[in-house]
């Protein structure tokens, strides 16, 4: 029986992701697709959910106004969220339930950090200056 990390890896490679790290023995695995916004995604299978994170910025400082823009972009987010870690990073994160898992739903998942790099690329440049 395939593990949930083969799993994932191999749904990866059908939607042509370039893995550039993978580490069974924790259920990581880092992917890229920089022409479509992508860089250094992390995946982290940890049953029963699939992690994925991908740094976006780092705060230059506490601002309100740069919070709540993000606050309110994550209503237009389809799956998935801008978070805050401990550090000030602005980190995409999505969890994805692993179990029944298929390639559609983690292909909307990723097509989803990628329509956000997109439509607010130029924003997300704007707040990391």
């Amino acid at each position: 029986m395939e593990s949930y990390f083969e799993k994932v890896k191999n749904y990866l490679l059908e939607l042509n992701y370039e893995i550039v790290k993978e580490v069974p023995e924790e259920g990581v695995l880092v992917i890229d697709q920089e022409e479509e916004g992508i860089k250094n995604l992390i995946l982290d299978v940890e049953e029963p959910i699939l992690i994925m994170e991908q740094y976006i910025f780092k705060m230059k400082a506490d601002s309100g106004d740069i919070y709540k823009c993000l606050l309110k972009k994550n209503r237009d987010i389809i799956h998935g969220a801008f978070v805050l870690d401990e550090e000030g990073r602005v980190i995409f994160r999505d969890t994805l339930q692993v179990e029944n898992l298929d390639k559609n739903e983690l292909e909307g998942s990723l097509n989803s950090l990628k329509l956000l790099m997109a439509e607010y690329g130029s924003k997300i440049i704007e707040f990391a200056a």
